[in-house]
């Protein structure tokens, strides 16, 4: 008898409570690993000071179109006729044509192209700090130990990263899309809106090839000063082999697949539907997108079977 009143009375001396909440499938941990990973990055001056920078050039967008908007309402009546400026006719179209303020498909293009640069250091950065710590100080066994697979965590540092490529990105351009369209007129957002879906995609092909090559690469070498060299090899250094080799040397236009930047630029600017710059010596998109593809497989393959080696006591 007194043996089995201890037993009753065991649970309420350890104050056990059966747990009453809403249990929800291993899928939605994936945004506790995003949110994670996004207050790491969040907490660094560094990044902000990056963003900051990263946003100069939106910036000169932003700004420049008001003020050739202001220059324009300067002009004098377009029934005087038109000012001519050293024979090269309205200075303020030819200002909007030169900086690509003009709304066009190739002005969210430079965009794009120019915005990246600063991205790519952006990303070094947040590939070391989201998941080569994990791996350096004994995180990641903590996180598979979880009711989560490896596809969850996965998915939770993939959608932390695409958060910081968008935000670079395909947010400043959409906000530059609707600022022109106020400014412009009202016609501009039924007969462009076929940019939003091209910005979109552009972004989309961004944010899944840099995803899975920057953890990847950020899960091979783990700290920053290498990732960053590396880095810099596949965005910069090999942009520059591929322009002297082709653009130089004559060699055949299809060398320039392996500056895998550029090939993000051909596949948006097919997005875009325009043509890559020097389109001449460009390769067709659909040579760009599989290059894409089979880097992000590999990248993926590779991020799989390295995490598949990870010890964990469940």
């Amino acid at each position: 008898m007194p043996e089995t009143l201890s037993r009753e009375a065991a649970p309420q001396l350890l104050h056990y409570r059966p747990w009453r909440g809403e249990l929800r499938p291993p899928v939605a941990g994936v945004w506790p690993v995003a949110r994670t990973a996004l207050s790491v990055m969040l907490r660094r001056r560094l990044f902000w000071v990056l963003y900051g920078l990263g946003l100069l050039f939106f910036q000169l967008f932003f700004f420049g179109q008001y003020l050739l908007a202001y220059a324009e309402a300067q002009t004098p009546d377009p029934a005087a006729g038109s000012p001519n400026f050293m024979g090269l006719g309205d200075p303020v179209r030819l200002l909007r044509n030169l900086l690509k303020l003009d709304g066009s498909a190739e002005s969210y293009r430079t965009f794009f192209d120019y915005q990246g640069r600063i991205l790519m250091v952006i990303l070094a950065l947040a590939g070391a700090v989201i998941i080569g710590n994990d791996v350096r100080f004994g995180s990641l066994p903590y996180y598979l130990s979880k009711p989560l697979s490896r596809w969850h965590y996965l998915a939770g540092k993939g959608l932390a990263v695409a958060v910081f490529v968008n935000l670079l990105t395909t947010v400043p351009a959409l906000i530059l899309f609707a600022q022109y369209g106020l400014l412009a007129s009202w016609e501009y957002f039924t007969t462009k809106g076929y940019l939003i879906l091209g910005m979109l995609g552009y972004g989309a092909v961004l944010t899944v090839s840099l995803s899975t090559i920057l953890l990847a690469t950020a899960l091979w070498l783990r700290k920053t000063v290498p990732l960053v060299m590396v880095w810099s090899t596949l965005f910069f250094f090999c942009r520059v082999v591929a322009d002297t080799v082709v653009l130089r040397l004559n060699f055949d236009k299809h060398w320039r697949l392996f500056d895998l930047w550029n090939d993000t630029l051909i596949v948006g600017s097919a997005c875009l539907g325009v043509d890559p710059p020097t389109a001449a010596w460009q390769p067709a998109w659909y040579w760009a997108a599989l290059v894409l593809v089979g880097v992000s497989l590999t990248c993926l393959t590779y991020l799989i079977l390295r995490i598949r080696a990870v010890e964990i006591v469940r």
